[in-house]
């Protein structure tokens, strides 16, 4: 792929985000926000096939009501929350002549303080691309979002709004595997499945990390799963390269910025 021939691997930051609903369950919503999710529920039921016309003749589901539709609030900027960002960039080892990839996350139970940590970093490296697996319709968005939500500012890698799409030079890996075709959506899984490059969900998947983070207070184990995507996207660049991808002993992991009792 020329695009990719084109961006050095040591100018590209590798990323992934973690996201959960915004509060533990849908009964912890303050009055308005509720009343806001019970409007974005009607859109969501529709999209599933159910129109609010039904009711008069038949039950809702319960999989359709506004307490079950919650779970899935973490993808929404406005009614979820980050708690693990991972970053990974390669280095070039001259003395093994081999890439290495390296990679710190940050996470926290206070959002803010995590996101300044991240924009600090990429601010230090404004040259630098942004490169995730659904990044430029997910990742990319969610975090300016949640920056701005915090009042904090955008780093230049974020400051996108507005531009249009062949102004924003960020790579985009299920972008890059459309080939322009619209049609279907790529799971990072089943490119690496593709490629023969070991899997990240052998552990959770993107369905568990809210009940891991509110019911299992277990944010480590976010953070490892995060750190695992990036490491098979990093991969999957070298693979879309015609590269072979670094190995597990080429990966250094920094110091994960984590504070692991603090809540809010």
């Amino acid at each position: 792929m020329q695009i990719l021939h084109k961006t050095p691997l040591d100018q590209l930051f590798v990323l992934d985000i973690e996201t959960v609903p915004c509060v533990g369950c849908h009964d912890d919503l303050n009055d308005m926000l509720r009343q806001l999710w019970e409007h974005k529920c009607h859109a969501l039921r529709r999209e599933k096939g159910w129109s609010s016309s039904r009711a008069d003749v038949e039950a809702m589901p319960s999989a359709l009501e506004a307490a079950s539709l919650f779970e899935q609030a973490g993808i929404y900027a406005e009614f979820g929350r980050v708690v693990c960002i991972s970053v990974g960039c390669f280095t070039f080892d001259k003395q093994e002549e081999q890439w290495r990839f390296r990679v710190k996350s940050f996470a926290d139970h206070d959002e803010p303080t995590m996101l300044r940590g991240f924009s600090a970093l990429l601010a230090r490296k404004p040259g630098f691309l942004l490169c995730a697996h659904n990044g430029k319709e997910f990742d990319f968005p969610y975090l300016g979002r949640r920056l701005l939500i915090n009042g904090l500012p955008l780093p230049p890698q974020l400051d996108i709004a507005g531009r249009k799409p062949w102004e924003v030079n960020h790579i985009d890996t299920m972008e890059l595997w459309k080939f322009g075709d619209r049609k279907s959506y790529t799971s990072l899984s089943l490119l690496a499945a593709m490629f023969n490059i070991p899997t990240p969900k052998d552990d959770i998947t993107g369905a568990d990390v809210a009940r891991v983070y509110y019911t299992d207070n277990d944010l480590p184990r976010i953070i490892h799963y995060c750190q695992k995507d990036i490491i098979t996207t990093a991969r999957l660049v070298q693979k879309f390269r015609g590269e072979e991808p670094f190995p597990d002993d080429a990966v250094i992991y920094a110091d994960t910025v984590y504070t692991a009792l603090r809540r809010v």
